[in-house]
């Protein structure tokens, strides 16, 4: 249609995040699979370090939905130089003097890296739309902004992988209060985030809307259900190892461009 904004979208098939809460669990080995796992992710990491390939990949979902052990497993299985975790907290992404996007672009990977935001540019708008402080116009602006972004970063041949991480409200209390009762975790529980468990049926209608906006074909998302702890973290790296699998080359390059030759060896006298 002339006039429309090529990079406002609307999904063909949205996502409904209760269709994420059946908390099933890993039908298996959870250990051999993870290791397997683990393993597939470093093989495919080589081929992105070789081939000097980009990829984000975004960690973001609710609080005690899983996500930082999945994290841990994901950068355990990496070349820690060529990983970097950038924890983006919501006061974090905020600078009045710039651009909104503008504190995420520091962050792009270089050659051969992954950025791996925990939680990302999502988290602002999120919060920002639930507050009530972005209207129907900023808010669809917003949203058009990052697909625009996430765009800019696919045509510069970079993976942009978006999970999030999902679990029911009854197993989110759950495992909050466990963190609450065990003194070496209780620090990661703070009163904003009990602040925010009142505003969950209101944050989940701005994610559906949110999802409906930026689940595009060039950044889809891709939903983990987090009530089984083991089964989550599969299913995210799961996830992450077919899109490096699609996205990272099969094969070395050829001999040419990466055998070092050695100076010829000086035979003794």
């Amino acid at each position: 249609m002339a006039g429309q904004n090529p990079l406002s979208y609307a999904s063909p098939v949205p996502i409904d995040l209760t269709e994420f809460e059946r908390a099933t669990p890993f039908d298996g080995d959870p250990d051999a699979a993870l290791a397997a796992l683990q393993d597939r992710l470093a093989r495919l990491q080589t081929s992105q370090i070789i081939h000097r390939k980009r990829s984000i990949i975004l960690f973001e979902g609710w609080i005690g939905s899983g996500k930082k052990g999945a994290l841990r497993r994901l950068v355990g299985a990496w070349d820690p130089t060529h990983v970097r975790v950038r924890n983006v907290g919501g006061a974090d992404a905020a600078d009045d003097d710039r651009h909104w996007l503008a504190p995420f672009w520091s962050g792009l990977p270089a050659a051969g890296d992954t950025t791996i935001f925990y939680r990302s540019w999502y988290r602002r708008i999120v919060e920002e739309r639930v507050a009530g402080r972005l209207d129907d116009k900023r808010w669809a602006r917003a949203c058009d902004e990052v697909n625009e972004f996430e765009a800019q970063q696919r045509d510069h041949g970079t993976l942009v992988a978006k999970l999030f991480f999902h679990v029911s409200a009854e197993r989110q209390m759950a495992n909050l209060r466990e963190r609450q009762a065990d003194p070496w975790k209780r620090h990661l529980l703070s009163e904003e985030d009990v602040a925010g468990l009142g505003q969950r049926e209101r944050t989940v209608d701005v994610l559906h809307d949110l999802f409906k906006q930026t689940d595009t074909r060039w950044a889809p998302w891709h939903v983990i259900d987090g009530g089984d702890a083991q089964g989550g973290c599969i299913s995210a790296l799961t996830v992450i190892a077919d899109l490096f699998a699609k996205a990272m080359p099969a094969e070395p390059p050829a001999d040419g461009d990466t055998v070092v030759q050695f100076p010829p060896q000086q035979k003794a006298s």
